[in-house]
């Protein structure tokens, strides 16, 4: 039986390696060539996994939502992972990537396959295909607006996320990207952002500060007196394999940034750094909660989690593994210890993007320019040790000002977008839309047809209360 296994597999593997051996022998398969193929092949597998992390959101944020809420703010994934990719096809990505100047890009609108590489200059030397290049960044934009309209969570019109999704994607998030990627000022200063702290999360969660502003909290969250009330999610199972999902997809976020799998391997390190600050923001944010709160919240380890891979994300590659975890429970500590105070402050968070993608992305950007090593920051090439590396504070000052630069354009930009939008259009549904939950008002069914028909039935007889179905 062994050995029928063993030429079952001798036979599979010959079969694959035919082509390549035969087309070798015709010297039509050239070593450069090969490698192009296994790196396209890479940066796919990684596009998947961060494609795949709409579903970690669809799930996180449908369950720290009510039942009244959860198939709109599933589906408005979809819609807005569909926005995503029209819009970066169509103007994104040219103004993220395209050749231009320091501030944005002016060429390769209306992307038309590898055959635009004339407009992309900076990326003809990449080593895989333009055409995966452009999967993959779309997928990161996808994500950035994900967290920006997680802000808008129970309370905001679907064409906001409409109207507003198709403005970020073409003149906010790409702007921040060509800044840093795509051969703009910050890069050219050797600003440390190896899969985007600053260009994914901080600018999404700055736009998602900006809605939740304007937006104002959810009915019922606050007291006269100003103090907030506990609005809890309705399923914390859908959370908890939201944010594992999510965790499995940041495997191709931050390794996936190395564009290759060949040479010394290493995406391996990065995926090591990654994981490693990921479980620590876990053990450190339940041991927070349960120091301040008295109890192990669960809602605040999975924050603490992903404020560990949002921290993590920029510095991943430039880091010792020792740093990372450091990092890791850093960013999840103060996550955690800022969305307590973001909330006594009167802003109505419901997904925690402010001090989550936030918070932990400034905090990401920074620890770069302290801990930063010679050794891999050589290995790189981007910017130049951190200060407790003997590099002083000029790293540390070039990441400050990523942080400043980006946090001031996006606030506001997204101000004047988002404000411009609420005189016209509004933002908000009506008092009566919300209470009655967006599954019903904006779509004419509820994502819990059968649940939420008892509920609304035992609250017309007088025993329940709409405010936290």
């Amino acid at each position: 039986m062994k050995k029928k296994w063993l030429y079952g597999l001798l036979g599979t593997a010959a079969m694959f390696a035919f082509p390549v051996s035969a087309f070798a022998a015709e010297g039509e398969v050239t070593p450069a060539v090969l490698e192009i193929g296994l790196n396209t092949l890479f940066v796919f597998v990684a596009a998947m996994l961060v494609f795949f992390m709409q579903a970690g959101f669809a799930l996180l944020e449908a369950g720290s939502v009510r039942m009244k809420n959860a198939g709109h703010v599933a589906g408005k994934t979809v819609l807005t992972l569909g926005i995503s990719i029209v819009a970066w096809w169509a103007l994104g990505f040219g103004f993220a990537f395209g050749d231009g100047n320091g501030f944005w890009g002016t060429t390769g609108f209306l992307y038309g396959g590898d055959g635009a590489i004339g407009s992309f200059s900076g990326l003809s030397e990449i080593g895989i295909s333009l055409n995966m290049m452009f999967l993959f960044q779309m997928a990161f934009a996808a994500v950035s607006l994900a967290i920006a309209c997680g802000g808008m969570a129970e309370r905001a019109k679907l064409s906001v996320y409409i109207v507003f999704g198709i403005i970020f994607i073409v003149g906010i998030y790409p702007i921040v990207c060509h800044w840093v990627w795509g051969g703009g000022w910050l890069g050219s200063l050797g600003m440390q952002d190896y899969a985007g702290s600053t260009v994914v999360h901080l600018t999404g969660a700055t736009a998602a500060l900006v809605a939740t502003v304007l937006l104002k909290p959810r009915l019922g969250k606050y007291n006269k007196d100003g103090k907030p009330n506990s609005i809890p999610g309705h399923n914390q199972v859908l959370t908890v394999l939201g944010v594992i999902i999510l965790w499995i997809g940041w495997f191709g976020f931050n390794p996936g940034s190395a564009l290759t799998p060949l040479g010394d391997g290493f995406f391996g390190y990065v995926l090591m750094t990654t994981n490693l600050a990921a479980a620590a923001g876990a053990v450190a944010a339940l041991l927070i909660s349960w120091a301040v709160m008295g109890k192990s919240d669960i809602p605040s380890m999975l924050n603490g989690v992903l404020a560990a891979l949002v921290a993590i994300t920029g510095s991943c590659a430039f880091v010792d593994a020792w740093a990372s975890i450091i990092i890791g429970a850093v960013a999840a500590i103060v996550a955690f210890l800022v969305g307590r105070w973001i909330e006594r402050i009167g802003v109505d968070d419901p997904i925690s993007a402010i001090s989550v993608h936030g918070v932990a992305g400034i905090w990401g950007a920074i620890s770069t320019g302290l801990f930063a090593t010679p050794e891999l920051v050589g290995t790189t090439g981007v910017g130049k040790e951190g200060l407790f590396y003997g590099g002083g504070f000029g790293q540390l000052g070039v990441q400050l000002l990523g942080v400043i630069g980006t946090f001031a354009f996006v606030l506001v930009v997204s101000f004047i977008v988002l404000g411009g939008m609420k005189m016209i259009m509004g933002l908000r549904v009506t008092e009566e839309e919300e209470m009655m939950g967006l599954d019903i008002s904006e779509h004419g069914t509820y994502g819990y047809p059968e649940q939420m028909s008892l509920l609304n039935q035992s609250t017309a007889s007088g025993s329940g209360n709409t405010q936290n179905l």
